[in-house]
């Protein structure tokens, strides 16, 4: 009796074609055989022969073991995760289960990840638009926010892309293959780098100039800045397919929305060319998470550093589950990402004891700090200055605040709050998501009294905080 064992790569197989830009058709022009053999390829209705392993490595150029793994392993890692969103508790899905259907029915289970992505921007999109409502008076509007289309395309996808993610890895490998970024763009695309005062540059930092093959960079950006702008026009050179992939799984409303969600796809693709998924993930574990070290290590800004921490979220690969913030002097936020469940405000203004808009005070100093949200919640964030322009005498500068966080029952992970001693989840300082939203009455911070509490009159008593509240 035969013992061989039947090899099923249906998920490995569309995921080959798809990176390779083709259609089934195209596969099956390429390997002589017929469409309709490669859909039940894919679809694991047939299993793989050692032929037809060997006719798609020699094809393609392509590791014969890298197809013959699991290749529903990604998608059963992913698929495990959505099924640990409350919504399923009471549902009994063993593991085992999970895997079984990634195996046996990939088509089923792709549907079933674009379904429950769909549904989270969908959620998302809702609470913006009760959001604008209360913040209009109850009046809502109508005018499409391109700004909350790209925030709720990255928060429905946990700010994380391994598509992306495994092509910058690949790309990294063969940039490695030179001395630097500079002479892969020399070898690989004829470009030549030259860096130019900003007065040349006229108003930009980085510009493609293909008629003399240079790529310009102006010489007042620092060190981390020029090798991001380097990787981030190497990215839209080489990986502009794999973001538009990544892309077109939106429906945005407005051009702007779609735009600005390729814009950050596309400086995702910069960090983890910089920062390689599988090295940056390893250093971050070895050096528990300290973003400073991370960034020397790096060559990577500390803003750049933490937002790339932000995406260590790939299926069997996860890391602690980070959120990131920043905000200017007044408040103002400008970049927002969530792959820890922490509930930002969506509309107005943040919590002022929340350290990040104290962080102005003390400059370029890491400030700790263990929060305690209404419903007993607790995290731990980082909060620091970081400066953006500059570079020259009289250069106009902006100063910003991001935050770095995560859950409490990751913050031991962190080398921010080890051997500190009276320092932990028991002193957190009691926050809100925003004031209208808190319901904290003894807060002397408070900027607005909370919806659905009544105001007292104050022509007898007057409470500290800023407003007092009856008891129903």
């Amino acid at each position: 009796m035969s013992t061989e064992r039947r090899l099923y790569v249906g998920p490995s197989l569309r995921r080959l074609r798809r990176d390779h830009g083709l259609t089934q058709a195209d596969m099956a022009a390429d390997l002589d055989v017929s469409a309709s053999y490669i859909a039940l390829l894919e679809r694991n209705h047939r299993p793989l022969s050692a032929e037809m392993l060997l006719r798609l490595s020699q094809t393609y150029k392509m590791d014969m073991a890298a197809l013959a793994g699991d290749g529903g392993s990604d998608d059963a890692a992913r698929l495990q995760a959505i099924l640990k969103d409350p919504m399923f508790t009471d549902i009994d899905l063993p593991s085992l289960e999970t895997a079984d259907v990634t195996t046996n029915f990939p088509g089923i289970t792709e549907a079933l990840l674009r379904l429950y992505t769909a549904y989270q921007e969908e959620q998302l999109a809702l609470a913006d638009r009760g959001a604008e409502t209360l913040a209009a008076g109850g009046r809502g509007s109508d005018a499409p926010d391109p700004v909350a289309e790209s925030r709720r395309f990255l928060a429905a996808r946990r700010n994380s892309f391994p598509s992306l993610d495994d092509a910058a890895e690949r790309l990294a490998q063969a940039v490695s293959g030179h001395d630097n970024i500079v002479g892969y763009l020399k070898a690989r695309h004829n470009l030549r780098v030259r860096r130019l005062p900003s007065n040349v540059m006229v108003g930009s930092i980085r510009r493609l100039d293909r008629h003399r093959k240079e790529i310009l960079l102006d010489d007042g950006l620092d060190t981390a800045s020029q090798l991001f702008q380097l990787a981030l026009q190497l990215a839209y050179l080489e990986m502009r397919q794999e973001v538009d992939a990544v892309a077109d799984e939106g429906a945005f409303a407005t051009e702007s929305g779609e735009r600005l969600t390729r814009r950050a796809l596309a400086s995702y693709a910069a960090a983890a060319l910089l920062m390689p998924y599988s090295a940056f993930a390893k250093a971050a574990e070895a050096r528990r998470y300290d973003v400073e070290a991370l960034a020397r290590q790096f060559g990577a800004s500390f803003e750049q550093t933490a937002h790339r921490l932000t995406t260590l979220q790939k299926p069997g690969q996860e890391r602690v589950p980070f959120f990131f913030i920043r905000v200017d002097p007044a408040g103002n936020v400008s970049k927002r990402l969530d792959g820890a469940g922490f509930p930002f405000a969506r509309h107005g203004g943040g919590c002022p004891l929340w350290s990040v808009h104290q962080a102005f005070r003390t400059p370029r100093e890491i400030v700790t700090q263990w929060l305690e949200l209404p419903d007993g919640q607790r995290f731990f964030s980082i909060a620091r200055t970081v400066t953006a322009g500059g570079g020259a005498y009289g250069a106009p500068r902006v100063e910003r605040a991001i935050a770095l966080g995560c859950a409490a029952e990751h913050a031991g992970k962190l080398i921010y709050t080890q051997d500190r001693p009276g320092f932990g989840p028991e002193f957190a300082t009691p926050i809100g998501v925003t004031c209208r939203l808190c319901h904290r009455t003894e807060c002397t911070a408070r900027s607005a009294p909370p919806i659905g509490r009544q105001i007292l009159p104050d022509d007898i008593r007057r409470t500290s905080a800023p407003f007092g509240f009856s008891d129903t």
